[in-house]
């Protein structure tokens, strides 16, 4: 009876470690990464109303292997610097930029990837080209953006440059006011600019990449953005990048989609 106390004892002893090491693994440390869901193919939402895209494949592979929780915020691009400073998110995947004037508030992982801008077109308009080509036109560009920033900065520095630029929340509703009649051209990132002509069957054979934008700026590595000085979350996205990068899974995804 002794004996089988003990073992009783024994197995109590296991069941409650085992218990108690799930319950401190589901228990485990989660944050919050904040998107504007309405770049494709980075972060957008599908037709069945999911986040999806490559930034977002990401960021749940990085909280995969790194064994902790990653929850998605769709934000509206205009504040989400603003919430990233007050605390509303841990840190943004949003096709960021890495600029000089943000890294003075934030700090920035391992680039994901590199871009310059680009100039969207329609398809039967041959005569843009570069930025210099935009001259006289009426441009869209999404509010705030480096597209947006590079191209004001461009003008001040060339004051015989003339173009009206309209800002708009999301970049799809800039190329809709393209498609309308109202713009004639949209500078935006060039991996957004592709995958609205190669990979959007609603645009494929009205639009172009007309031109490369790239003297608006060097080319951009883009990065996933957090709040200067949070080591721990620096440190938790470049070590699951790291990994990522070493299984294959990054050539992988960029592969899914169309990443050049």
């Amino acid at each position: 009876m002794k004996k089988l106390a003990a073992l009783f004892m024994i197995l109590l002893v296991l069941t409650s470690g085992l218990l108690f090491a799930q319950a401190q693994k589901e228990s485990g440390k989660s944050y919050v990464f904040a998107a504007n869901c309405a770049w494709p193919p980075l972060e957008f939402v599908d037709e069945n109303g999911d986040i999806v895209g490559f930034e977002i494949d990401l960021v749940n592979e990085i909280a995969k292997v790194s064994n902790v929780k990653i929850t998605i915020r769709n934000v509206a691009w205009e504040g989400i610097f603003a919430g990233l400073a007050n605390g509303a998110y841990d840190a943004v995947a949003s096709g960021v930029s890495v600029t000089e004037e943000r890294k003075a508030t934030m700090d920035f992982s391992t680039p994901i990837m590199v871009i310059t801008q680009a100039i969207l077109a329609p398809i039967a308009d041959s005569s843009l080209s570069n930025t210099a080509s935009l001259n006289g036109k009426t441009v869209g560009v999404q509010l705030g953006t480096t597209g947006h920033i590079f191209l004001d900065d461009f003008m001040q520095k060339n004051p015989s440059f003339k173009a009206t630029i309209k800002a708009y929340d999301e970049i799809g509703f800039a190329i809709e006011d393209m498609l309308n009649g109202n713009l004639q051209a949209v500078v935006t990132d060039s991996v957004i600019a592709s995958d609205f002509v190669l990979s959007n069957p609603n645009y494929a054979s009205k639009l172009k990449v007309a031109g490369s934008a790239s003297d608006l700026g060097d080319p951009e590595p883009i990065a996933i953005a957090m709040l200067k000085g949070n080591q721990e979350v620096l440190d938790l996205v470049n070590n699951g990048l790291e990994q990522i990068q070493k299984s294959g899974k990054m050539d992988e995804l960029k592969k899914k989609w169309n990443i050049l």
